[in-house]
């Protein structure tokens, strides 16, 4: 018989207590098993670091509890890049100490500059990149801690030191990767299909309802853009998950790359083609547009009635085959007018953006009809903005610094250890911009939470434990729960300080030592450490988001005068990898109205490229380079009436090629009309 259903059953108290308590039942059982999943990581790598009976074993297990991570995909990537920056950091230390063999204060200062040096990479890179680039920091830390001793004298055994420590970690990460790949057959890339499904047929319906609308509906459309363009951005580090999961999208990935361009060119091409149909006269705005609408494919237009995500994924390579071939009559539709012309281009240029989507998709979902161009184009790395890196580097330089000579001054004992885990808050949380602040003090208190709770079980419960058994009992009172709370994001910075410094507090070894002066003195480190972190983001705070945001959009209106007046590029390819590096390093609190700043930048610098390639082949570069030497001394209103001139030339030139050239002007035209405050100004807004 069929468990009955919560709205066939009585409104009762008992029967509602009981519907709700079975659903939080429901809703706690994955948190509550990646709880247990930690648990279980812990005590493996632990068990095996004993096993093999290295010096100190708690790396290992600590290593496991920070690889750990809800979703499958983002713990084995993260165990990856971690395995990278442990060995990349191992190797600098070894060169550090073979350099200054003799000299604590050179060795210091080389320790505290690369500590700067992976502040400055970290915030430069993305995601789990940027973790490996941080870890390399403060790994090289770690090993000088433990060769440092307490009165920062260099032992000499650096290499042995670095090989021990690395060999602990990669313990952990192994331990970590088994359990949960043995217990999690990972879920990120139904998750990703899904979302590019959803917001690819969410851009291509609402442009297809551009067009049905004529752009009457301008205002609207915006906002929806400016909101997806978010969305777009904030796809990144979830396909980045989605490569841990599996090889075949990791030897696939610049397919997904690719797709996450084409939804920004789609975004883009949809932006220019409702701005000209809004300024259009209204017949003539509906007229054109019926033309264009009338070559986009039923299925890739809107279907309220039906889950458009569903549909998507249920066949990607037939709207794929739908996309290309309407591209393919976008680019040849008759056109009588420059409006039409660029209406029906860049219909084509978003349609084969939603194309790119949709090869992406067909990747994600398996899909046996797709042929799968590897295409293997490199992507070099482009730097948005240089100010904050530098302002990290900066910072992550003077805290592990201070830290240093506060240990020389005093000659602390566990002054080292201090050291290490100011360069973990100071290295790690440097890319969280201003976030940084907030994450490191709730990291202080879930560290001193870690305090209370280890010595707790150290010199009250343990003693009576004898075997390893009941040992990894008494770490699952602690382990598990806070695993739980993890997975449910509630405080994750509170309890990602209480299972990170847990195993190092815990300091488990055979026999156990239960001297309470070592643990509180090593506590006394910890907590020391994560304070002079979290107060070096106080005193040297990171750059404000508004702040960032107006620099990104000063930069990208340098970029793009400089783009108009110097050489002519032979593609926009470095154009628009730039841009896409601006729209990711957007901070979130940035404003919609700011967002769409960068698309209609982003837009206006393609245009450009385009005009110049097409005015070059006519031999009206001279006209064209007036207009556009007028735009870069901030004067839209000038470089519109020299655009219209000409125009007025190219009128006179038969042919295709001079009708699209016409169409250029008008998009960059009205691109420059409609934000020519940004254009003039370089203002936000």
């Amino acid at each position: 018989m069929a468990a009955p259903r919560a709205q066939d059953l009585p409104n009762s108290p008992g029967t509602v207590f009981y519907v709700r308590l079975a659903d939080a039942v429901t809703a706690a059982g994955p948190p509550l098993l990646f709880g247990l999943r930690l648990w279980a990581s812990v005590c493996l790598a632990l068990y095996v670091a004993f096993w093999l009976e290295l010096d100190n074993a708690f790396w290992a297990g600590t290593t496991a509890a920070i690889v750990c991570q809800p979703h499958l995909g983002a713990s084995l990537r993260k165990g990856w890049y971690r395995l990278i920056g442990t060995v990349v950091g191992a190797v600098a230390i070894v060169v550090m100490t073979a350099c200054f063999p003799q000299d604590r204060g050179a060795f210091l200062l080389v320790l505290a500059l690369w500590g700067g040096a992976c502040a400055l990479v970290a915030t430069l890179l993305r995601n789990f990149s940027a973790y490996s680039a941080a870890l390399a920091g403060y790994t090289a830390a770690i090993i000088a801690s433990d060769q440092l001793g307490a009165v920062g004298g260099l032992n000499g055994q650096a290499f042995m030191l670095a090989v021990d420590r690395a060999s602990e970690i990669c313990i952990g990460i192994v331990c970590a990767g088994i359990i949960l790949a043995g217990t999690d057959l990972g879920g990120a890339r139904r998750r990703v299909a899904i979302l590019f499904a959803a917001i690819s047929a969410e851009i291509s319906g609402r442009f297809a309802g551009t067009l049905a609308t004529a752009g009457a509906e301008f205002e609207n459309t915006q906002t929806v853009r400016r909101e997806l363009v978010r969305r777009v951005i904030a796809l990144d580090p979830v396909i980045d998950e989605a490569l841990g999961e599996s090889s075949q999208l990791r030897y696939h990935s610049p397919v997904l790359q690719n797709a996450l361009d084409g939804l920004v060119v789609a975004l883009a091409s949809w932006r220019t083609a409702a701005v000209v149909l809004a300024r259009l006269p209204q017949e003539r705005a509906r007229q054109e547009a019926s033309a264009v609408l009338a070559e986009v494919p039923e299925p890739l237009r809107a279907r309220p009635e039906e889950d458009e995500a569903t549909r998507w994924i249920a066949g990607p390579t037939r709207l794929l085959r739908a996309c290309d071939a309407a591209v393919r009559r976008l680019a040849t539709l008759p056109a009588a007018t420059p409006s039409l012309r660029l209406l029906a281009d860049h219909a084509a240029e978003a349609l084969a953006g939603i194309s790119h989507a949709l090869n992406g998709l067909a990747l994600l979902v398996a899909d046996p009809a797709l042929s799968v161009d590897r295409n293997r184009g490199s992507r070099r790395l482009r730097i948005p903005d240089w100010l904050p890196p530098l302002t990290n580097s900066a910072r992550a330089f003077v805290a592990i610094g201070a830290t240093e000579l506060f240990w020389i001054v005093t000659a602390w004992p566990d002054g080292a250890n201090a050291i290490t885990f100011a360069a973990i808050i100071v290295i790690l949380f440097a890319p969280r911009a201003d976030q940084a602040y907030i994450t490191a003090i709730g990291f202080m208190i879930g560290s001193i939470l870690t305090v209370a709770i280890t010595a707790t079980l150290k010199f009250a419960v343990l003693p009576n434990v004898e075997t390893f058994a009941g040992f990894s009992l008494i770490m699952g009172f602690v382990l598990v729960p806070v695993g739980t709370f993890l997975a449910l994001q509630w405080q994750p910075a509170i309890f990602t300080g209480i299972v990170t410094p847990f195993v190092p507090l815990l300091a488990p070894t055979n026999p156990m030592s239960y001297d309470t002066q070592q643990f509180y003195n090593s506590a006394l480190a910890i907590v020391a450490g994560v304070a002079a972190g979290a107060l070096s983001f106080r005193l040297l705070p990171p750059l404000s988001p508004a702040f960032r945001t107006r620099r990104l959009l000063e930069l990208t209106l340098r970029d793009l005068h400089r783009l108009a007046t110097g050489p002519i590029p032979q593609t926009p390819d470095d154009w628009e990898g730039r841009m896409y590096g601006r729209l990711a390093a957007l901070p979130d609190q940035a404003q919609p109205l700011q967002r769409s700043l960068l698309i209609a930048a982003f837009s206006v610098g393609t245009l450009i490229i385009q005009l110049r390639r097409s005015c070059h082949r006519f031999d009206l570069s001279p006209g064209l380079n007036a207009a556009l030497e007028a735009f870069a001394r901030g004067s839209s209103a000038i470089a519109t009436a020299r655009l219209a001139n000409l125009d007025t030339a190219l009128a006179a030139r038969p042919g295709a090629a001079a009708l699209r050239a016409r169409g250029l002007i008008l998009a960059i035209s009205e691109g420059l009309t409609q934000h020519s405050s940004y254009f003039d100004t370089g203002a936000p807004g």
